[in-house]
């Protein structure tokens, strides 16, 4: 069974219904047509005398109808279609019937294996137009039938001259297909290279929304958990504390809410970016930690000098969510948390040190969705590289610190 699907695959192709139904009246046209005219040469041609009027006159039939089936499977099956134009010719030579009507199919066929064939099928209508041209020649200009004595000095230059000739047709006919078989090739590499730019552009856009999604989601759940557990111990002492807690709960949520809605906004209708954070919703950032319990110390010197480009103040507004985000859910709870800015003239140097846990968290960790080096991380790197910048983060003795190196003006 294996290897029948592999000869059907390799002789035919696949072709549309509408197609074949073409194929095959075109051929039963050009039967029609061609089995007249090999009837009514039948009586000027050598095999009369020899098989008889209708011995003769069936052969030219049989000629026509094999010169029409090869027509019919020429772009359904080059290969056989080859086959049988070179069955049909050899058994007009055999005969010893001169070229007709029936012969134009051979032309259709060689284009046909240049332009649909497989590689080898693709040779093949090569050679067959090469080797066809050289028996035309000897045929027409050095068998007894037609030349009498056969090839003689005075008929070399008109051999030539037909050797010419029929390479020049039956190669035209296979270099048309060659043409038409590149220009097809061509194509589909083209329509293949506009899909994967297509898609390359996708998924870039399908990770800069999940990456924005991730930095949304994380920290605001991460603040929501953090008032919650909070409210939930401190309520038995201190109700209010728990009232403080359900408001912080609530004005996160419906940010991130409002957050989300913008992403999914932008997934639908691609067209146009939405607003994005800049410096000055970090103050609103910083609120969120420090309502969650985050003793959070921040210093920035020296100040931005003027309006930092967007895609800088997007980066390191991303990357400071990220990292509070990472210290509020892996940092020694109520330990302090450190943000250094030093916005230096071609650069801005960005750093959160937060104190660990009792198990230390080590430099290199394996990603996973509860690890600093996890999504969040790699999130961030990408955030630093997308500017030019770059980013290390690690465990330097009992703390774990993000260092991040921004160029101002770098490529976005």
């Amino acid at each position: 069974m294996a290897s029948g699907l592999a000869y059907r695959e390799t002789v035919f192709r696949r072709l549309k219904p509408y197609q074949i139904v073409v194929d095959v009246v075109l051929a039963g046209v050009f039967f029609v047509v061609a089995a007249p005219v090999e009837l009514a040469m039948t009586a000027s041609t050598p095999s009369e005398l020899i098989l008889g009027n209708g011995l003769a006159l069936l052969f030219g039939v049989v000629v026509a109808m094999i010169f029409s089936g090869a027509l019919a499977i020429a772009r359904l099956a080059p290969g056989l279609a080859l086959a049988s134009a070179w069955a049909g010719a050899l058994l007009q030579v055999g005969l010893g019937r001169p070229p007709s009507f029936s012969d134009l199919a051979i032309f259709v066929v060689l284009y046909a294996t240049a332009a649909h064939g497989t590689p080898r099928v693709y040779r093949a209508g090569l050679v067959s137009a090469l080797v066809g041209a050289l028996v035309i020649a000897v045929y027409l200009t050095a068998s007894p039938l037609y030349a009498g004595g056969g090839l003689t000095w005075g008929t070399l230059p008109l051999a030539l001259m037909m050797l010419v000739a029929a390479a020049f047709a039956l190669g035209l006919s296979w270099t048309v297909g060659a043409l038409v078989r590149s220009a097809v090739r061509a194509r589909r590499t083209r329509e293949a290279q506009q899909r994967a730019e297509a898609d390359a552009i996708a998924e870039q856009e399908r990770v800069r929304i999940a990456r924005d999604m991730h930095d949304v989601v994380a920290h605001s759940l991460a603040v929501v958990i953090a008032q919650a557990d909070g409210a939930r111990y401190a309520a038995a002492a201190d109700p209010a504390a728990a009232a403080t807690a359900l408001g912080t709960i609530s004005g996160t949520a419906r940010a991130a809410l409002a957050d989300v809605r913008l992403l999914l906004t932008q997934l639908r209708h691609s067209q146009a970016d939405g607003p994005q954070p800049t410096l000055a919703d970090l103050e609103t950032l910083y609120a969120q930690v420090r309502a969650a319990g985050v003793a959070l110390r921040v210093d920035v010197d020296p100040a931005p000098p003027g309006t930092p480009p967007a895609s800088v103040q997007l980066a390191v507004y991303r990357i400071l969510q990220e990292a509070l985000t990472n210290a509020l859910r892996h940092g020694a709870p109520g330990g302090p948390v450190d943000v250094r800015l030093s916005w230096l003239p071609d650069r801005v140097e960005l750093l959160v040190r937060n104190p660990l846990t009792p198990a230390p968290v080590p430099a290199v960790a394996a990603p996973g969705p509860e690890s600093p080096i996890g999504h969040g991380m790699i999130g961030m790197r990408e955030r630093a590289q997308l500017v030019g910048g770059r980013l290390d983060a690690g465990a330097e003795d009992d703390s774990f610190v993000v260092r991040a190196e921004i160029p101002i003006g770098g490529a976005a």
